[in-house]
């Protein structure tokens, strides 16, 4: 039996040549609807033979220009080596680089296919990071067959988005941002993209779910889920309601073949304009922090506190002056909604905190001692305390090659790591180092040295400058600290 996937839908074509669709296909759809009117309407089933034959035509017309077909060229530069050199025992013995200053460059193209929204008619467009992720070179071509240049002006891994830039010499086709919290499960929505290279495809069909969390794309799920035929290209298209918004990006598949089987996700339009809105000149998104952590409600512990269902947070943990802190909140709380919005797992508190911009406030209703009780939060963006300090170690010592820096929460919040760390982390590791070598990797906390406890990073440049011939280093990772030894 083949194992079933997650599977992010972006196509990879490894020949140096790619070939542009020379047609845009346009899929007619007759489906069981109300009328477009480009507007609110009043939900209701057909009422005549006449309803039956209404078309989705009018709505593709409108929504279809602003999406638009994307690809990206990358050169992959690998040193060729003979096999001997090559080989895991000699590796292992003499190091990564043993035998590969002897080879030759050798250079691949790799060329990707995937789709985009414009959602401003000055030229920006939302893409997933995946699609244009290290491409040299991006080019979007739009319904109209024109292929202009695009540049990354931002992007953000956490939540797999990508914000494009064209310069146009006309105002662009775009789509308005509908409200996802607004949307319920049974909606009619329409997927637009470029599946397979085929050309601009339109599928049809409903919002199957909501509020996903447990997808597992990335630390910031909380998806729509949809059966509307999504496949590979279609990553960064949109998912479009009734009223001619766009209503999320399309992402990934959960797919045993690789093909659609009804169940796509896509990424609400609500978390795409906080990422719009959070970005900062040099491209890197700025959430608002939240400062608590903690643990969905199970049944068990939800008969404990007699609460009614099992749903919501329960806080294990609070940054002192932190917002949750300052706002109120006590170890023992449970997070049951934030400005009246469900908060049902640790994954929808992340994801209401984080699309709610900077600088304003947020309603939280908890409980506690058996009744409900309402706080107001400011919104503010994660601290940089202490300041990071980024240093690449280098000497004769087992970290040299590693990039190291102090761990604060607006550190944790750009790497999507634990808040609540402290201490120093590896940012990077250089490669043919000996810090690679001897394999540490970025995400390491490094606890100790020796018998030394480090604080921050300028402890790990004193005690590394000790003279020994013994190193003791203690890291943190993978939720457990671990001594590694080497003998110089």
């Amino acid at each position: 039996m083949r194992e079933i996937k997650l599977t992010l839908i972006n196509m990879l074509f490894f020949q140096r040549r790619m070939v542009i669709p020379a047609a845009t296909m346009l899929i007619a759809l007759v489906i069981l609807v109300a009328p477009w009117r480009g507007g609110a309407q009043t939900v209701q089933v057909p009422q005549s033979s006449e309803q039956i034959q209404l078309s989705f035509a009018p709505l593709v017309h409108n929504a279809a220009p602003a999406v638009v077909n994307i690809f990206t060229r990358k050169v992959i530069r690998r040193r060729q080596v003979a096999p001997l050199f090559d080989d895991p025992f000699f590796r292992r013995f003499f190091g990564e680089g043993f035998g590969r200053s002897k080879g030759l460059d050798r250079e691949h193209v790799q060329n990707s296919l995937g789709s985009g929204v414009i959602v401003d008619p000055k030229g920006v467009i939302i893409t997933n990071h995946h699609v244009v992720e290290g491409a040299d070179e991006i080019v979007v071509v739009l319904s109209n067959r024109r292929e202009m240049k695009a540049r990354v002006i931002g992007a953000d891994e956490r939540t797999d988005l990508a914000v494009l830039k064209v310069e146009a010499d006309v105002v662009l086709p775009h789509l308005k941002f509908r409200d996802s919290d607004d949307l319920q499960v049974g909606d009619l929505v329409l997927a637009i993209g470029d599946p397979f290279g085929v050309g601009q495809t339109v599928t049809s069909g409903i919002i199957s779910a909501l509020a996903r969390t447990q997808v597992g794309i990335s630390d910031l799920n909380f998806f729509i889920q949809t059966d509307a035929a999504i496949n590979p290209g279609n990553s960064g298209g949109a998912l479009v309601t009734m009223d001619g918004r766009l209503a999320g990006i399309n992402t990934a598949i959960f797919s045993k073949t690789g093909g659609s089987h009804g169940i796509g996700f896509a990424i609400p339009s609500n978390m795409v304009r906080a990422v719009l809105s959070g970005m900062t000149q040099e491209g890197q998104v700025v959430r608002a922090w939240f400062g608590a952590r903690g643990q969905p409600v199970t049944s068990d512990i939800a008969a404990s506190l007699d609460l009614e269902f099992p749903s919501g947070v329960l806080i294990q943990e609070v940054y002192s002056s932190g917002p949750a802190d300052i706002a109120g909140m006590q170890i023992g709380d449970v997070v049951l909604s934030i400005n009246g919005l469900p908060v049902d797992d640790t994954g929808a508190l992340r994801f209401r905190i984080a699309t709610l911009p900077i600088g304003g406030s947020a309603g939280i209703s908890i409980w506690r001692s058996g009744k409900t009780r309402d706080l107001r939060i400011r919104l503010v963006a994660p601290p940089e305390d202490p300041p990071r300090s980024v240093v690449e170690l280098d000497g004769q010592h087992p970290l040299s090659g590693a990039v190291i820096a102090n761990m604060s929460p607006a550190l944790a919040e750009e790497l999507g790591a634990d808040p609540f760390l402290r201490g120093v982390t590896i940012l990077d590791v250089k490669p043919m180092s000996p810090a690679s070598r001897l394999r540490f990797r970025s995400g390491d906390l490094v606890r100790a040295i020796a018998n030394d406890k480090i604080n921050d990073v300028a402890d790990v440049v004193f005690f590394l400058k000790k003279p020994t011939q013994n190193w003791r280093i203690t890291i943190f990772r993978d939720g457990r600290d671990v001594s590694l030894e080497f003998v110089r």
